[in-house]
């Protein structure tokens, strides 16, 4: 007699794994979606330019963009092109009538100057930031402002600012506070979105990784299992990966930052004690059973 045919088995293996995948499917698209609108989001705002002061023909225009923020030093780094636009300049901008000075706001640390006549070259100037603290990481904002007032040949001219940003790490809102002779903006800094959600993913996984190692240790030790190298060698991998996962956050977070006191140092500190319990206990099982040999 024939034995029974098993066919019928794939296909209620296959009707099993359905609702498993169609919901993963599903938030696999949900997630692909969401992060490509926010990294268009992202994108539109880094190409935003801020324009501010006069539009007339005659003037002096100072395309500013922010290169990068250091935090730590308290400071950014604003690359500066200035164009003297009609009868100011000469070859189409590239040289000033007169001697063009530009006079900037009291937190960028230099003003400007350019020869009559000779080519104007692209200026990297410094501008002090204030207020926040970086020891807010990854929730520290700051605020300054930038401001141009242009003389030529000795003479106040128009002059008009075009602001944009290029730090991915930092999100800048420009707020416009001009004058017909004069241009200035005032700046606010946060963090950008993605390095936000970036540094708040890690706090997660560093109070998973330091709950994995606690349920790890519970066991391990109630269960008297005595000296269990490999898990021994995972809680030790575990707590020196911590740190080097945590030192790969964006933008250099100092240690004691808000980084630090929310998850890393207390995930540090519970995996370490783990660590030491699942030792302390595994040797004293280890010594026992020695003993229970010896008799």
């Amino acid at each position: 007699m024939a034995p029974p045919s098993d066919s019928p088995r794939p296909r209620r293996f296959r009707a099993s794994l359905l609702p498993v995948l169609l919901p993963i499917a599903v938030l696999i698209v949900v997630a692909v979606s969401v992060g490509s609108w926010l990294q268009v989001t992202e994108r539109q705002v880094l190409d935003t330019v801020h324009t501010v002061g006069s539009g007339a023909a005659d003037r002096v225009d100072v395309e500013a963009t922010v290169q990068g923020v250091d935090a730590a030093a308290r400071e950014l780094a604003l690359r500066v092109r200035v164009t003297p636009r009609g009868s100011f300049g000469e070859g189409e901008g590239i040289a000033p009538v007169a001697d063009l000075s530009l006079q900037t706001s009291v937190a960028t640390l230099d003003d400007l100057a350019f020869k009559a006549h000779e080519r104007i070259a692209t200026r990297d100037v410094q501008v002090a930031i204030t207020g926040g603290s970086i020891s807010d990481y990854p929730f520290d904002s700051y605020e300054t402002d930038i401001g141009f007032r242009a003389l030529l040949g000795g003479k106040q001219v128009p002059v008009r600012l075009l602001f944009s940003n290029n730090d991915t790490l930092f999100s800048i809102s420009a707020t416009p506070t001009s004058s017909p002779q004069e241009a200035v903006v005032g700046l606010n800094l946060s963090r950008s979105g993605s390095l936000l959600v970036f540094a708040v993913f890690m706090m997660v996984v560093m109070w998973a990784l330091a709950a994995s190692v606690l349920m790890g240790a519970w066991y391990l030790t109630t269960r008297g299992e005595g000296l269990v190298w490999a898990a021994l060698g995972w809680m030790a991998a575990t707590l020196f990966a911590l740190s080097a996962f945590r030192n790969n956050a964006p933008g250099t977070p100092p240690i004691g930052c808000v980084l630090d006191w929310f998850a890393f140092l207390w995930a540090e500190t519970i995996i370490a004690l783990c660590l030491i319990a699942v030792v302390i206990a595994g040797v004293r099982v280890a010594l026992q059973s020695d003993d229970t040999h010896r008799t």
